[in-house]
């Protein structure tokens, strides 16, 4: 990767005051670096496209078999874009945030409420950057007695950076939350955020832009769907996943949501 300098986020805040911005040159930082990266660590911005995949806000690595889900709000306008894999699936947003860290530590409380009273099971778990939020359904008795009915799970993991923060959003079966957690981390440890300039409030979700190529492939899909439903009933054809639209939820409706639900 040709990186220039580099914010330090372990140094957001130190010995200048909160609005000191800590650089070190690419000398003087380690070959193998682990992000998430800014969009302004790398001397060259488009070389971040790179084997990327390109939401505007966020470039994110794809994992090996892993395929794209976008999901809608009401208007039809990109909300979320989940990176599907045969363990389950992730989604990987960045929010304004200030420049010094925290925010992620405040979010995860508020994560982990929410889950308490939506009757999950919460733990707080150590990850990689710091605290995870983990909740599983409560499954009552038909759980129990039925092995085959598998537990959804979710888990939250938060990374603070200079003015933005990532939130991700695992979500699967029990039996291979581990797995997928650890392909969402993959993807994070070489995940880019493009912040840009414009003062925003903290906690506004950065612009999901999706990348031509696939917003051409949902107008298409859109379109057909539209052309079906003027069909007779029994001419149409069963719509393909492309897409799902919903609305914004609590922490449990995103864990109810398991992959294709």
């Amino acid at each position: 990767m040709a990186f220039g300098k580099r914010k330090s986020r372990d140094n957001i805040g130190d010995a200048g005051g909160p609005d000191e911005v800590v650089e070190s040159s690419a000398a003087d930082v380690d070959e193998e670096l682990e992000g998430p990266f800014d969009i302004e660590d790398f001397d060259d911005p488009s070389v971040a496209a790179l084997g990327r995949l390109d939401l505007g806000s966020v470039l994110i690595p794809m994992p090996e078999a892993g395929q794209v889900q976008v999901e809608l709000n009401e208007a039809g306008v990109p909300s979320a874009v989940w990176v599907v894999t045969p363990n389950g699936r992730f989604t990987v947003a960045a929010y304004a945030a200030p420049k010094t860290a925290g925010l992620w530590r405040e979010v995860a409380g508020e994560l982990a409420d929410s889950l308490r009273k939506d009757s999950a099971k919460v733990s707080i778990q150590d990850g990689p950057w710091g605290r995870e939020v983990v909740g599983t359904a409560s499954g009552g008795g038909q759980e129990r007695s039925d092995p085959g009915n598998s537990r959804s799970m979710v888990r939250f993991i938060g990374i603070d950076g200079y003015r933005w923060m990532i939130r991700c959003v695992v979500n699967g079966p029990a039996e291979t939350i581990d797995a997928l957690a650890e392909e969402a981390r993959n993807a994070l440890a070489d995940t880019v955020v493009r912040r840009g300039d414009t003062p925003l409030p903290v906690r506004t979700p950065l612009a999901v832009q999706l990348p031509e190529p696939m917003a051409e492939q949902l107008r298409a899909a859109a379109a057909q769907m539209a052309q079906q439903a003027q069909q007779p009933p029994e001419q149409q054809q069963p719509p393909q996943p492309t897409a799902r639209r919903s609305a914004q939820g609590t922490a449990m409706q995103q864990l109810r949501t398991i992959t294709g639900g």
